[in-house]
């Protein structure tokens, strides 16, 4: 029997030599809790959302304003970088401005 588990996800900008630092203008709208099924489909289903929204995003403010992120996923409850679950690297194409 499949059941539901609460994936917390943050999204992180590189900061130079400083490492990486919560994403955009706005950090509390890139971090949050999505609920799915506890198991690896879920966990794609959430980061599909995620990447979903991040797109969204670069598409409605121009697709030059798109940036490499990191996506970090957690199962149940946040913890440090490193002790993520899942770690999804988004790097969109320097020439979609160009496109």
């Amino acid at each position: 029997m499949d059941t539901e588990t609460d994936w917390v996800y943050r999204v992180f900008e590189p900061h130079g030599s400083e490492g990486w630092r919560p994403y955009g203008s706005d950090p509390e709208r890139w971090q949050g809790v999505i609920t799915a099924s506890d198991s690896t489909e879920g966990a794609k289903y959430a980061i599909g959302r995620i990447v979903g929204d991040l797109m969204t995003e670069w598409e409605r403010t121009g697709l030059h304003h798109a940036m490499h992120v990191r996506v970090f996923l957690w199962h149940d409850e946040a913890g440090d970088m490193e002790e993520a679950d899942f770690i999804v690297e988004v790097r969109p194409r320097s020439d979609l401005g160009a496109a």
